[in-house]
């Protein structure tokens, strides 16, 4: 008895744990695609809509977070609203990017130098985390084993993100491959963690890999900084131009995500008996 609530007390955590980071991160984005949709001036009136969602949507999930509690009418009500709406204007924002000039000349060219239509799809992932929150209430092991596989989803899109944009610059740096090698390692491993939820070693590897992705994060922000004209932190606008300083910072922040899942599969691997351990591959969903 005293296992199995321990056992709910570390699934409610980290319940927790992944609702603070998908409201901070729904929060960040009001900035993030503020400042990207700067380089357009806003033109679209289109264009305010995610960030004001982005503006409105972590205040409803506020109460659920200062009480701890995520199992309430309330919060349970407005996760499911806002994740919901959250994958809508995640998957919106994807048609309205490609219909940019992809649906009228389908082009690699068209892909790689018009709005990156990969981007709004952040939205979508944040949104499925919310939702998996009010779903998942029960299995901390496929809790955990859904939180890396959204993470993986997460890195397979920066994958696509970070080829784009590099793309543009023809690569001009050989710093520019860092990224994508990196991105194409962290969705691999995890996609093997999806699998093999109950191997030590790959769950070892992924954590290995999730520190380097950390590491990727932090230098590809120090890199795209410093490439920044003098004064362009004191104007939002100039950010838009040139390389986008917070994109390197999606490797870190999917990290933080894929590393949560992690510790929940290595506890669920802690407390299963050796023979189970030694079972390679079996599902625990």
């Amino acid at each position: 008895m005293n296992t199995a609530r321990a056992v709910d007390q570390a699934l409610h955590g980290r319940r927790l744990v992944v609702e603070l980071f998908a409201t901070g991160n729904l929060a960040f984005l009001a900035l993030d695609v503020y400042i990207a949709h700067l380089a357009n001036h806003l033109e679209h009136p289109s264009e305010w809509i995610p960030v004001v969602f982005s503006a409105a949507a972590p205040l409803p999930l506020l109460p659920g977070l200062l009480r701890r509690r995520l199992d309430g009418s309330w919060a349970t009500v407005a996760g499911l609203v806002i994740g919901g709406l959250s994958i809508l204007v995640g998957v919106t924002g994807l048609l309205l990017h490609l219909q940019s000039a992809f649906f009228v000349s389908r082009t690699l060219k068209n892909l790689v130098y018009t709005a990156p239509f990969i981007a709004p799809l952040s939205y979508a992932g944040v949104g499925l985390l919310l939702v998996l929150g009010r779903l998942e209430r029960t299995d901390a092991t496929a809790y955990s084993r859904w939180v890396t596989l959204l993470a993986a989803g997460g890195f397979f899109g920066n994958f696509g993100l970070t080829l784009a944009d590099h793309a543009v610059n023809g690569f001009f740096h050989w710093t520019e491959w860092i990224g994508v090698f990196a991105a194409a390692l962290a969705s691999s491993v995890l996609l093997m963690v999806w699998r093999w939820p109950r191997d030590g070693a790959v769950l070892g590897a992924a954590a290995v890999a999730m520190v380097v992705q950390i590491a990727v994060g932090i230098t590809g922000f120090w890199l795209h900084a410093r490439s920044l004209p003098a004064g362009a932190w004191l104007r939002l606008e100039m950010l838009s131009h040139g390389a986008p300083p917070f994109a390197p910072l999606l490797f870190v922040d999917l990290a933080v995500l894929a590393l949560v899942g992690l510790h929940g599969l290595a506890a669920a691997h802690d407390r299963a008996p050796l023979g189970a351990r030694r079972a390679f591959g079996r599902s625990t969903s």
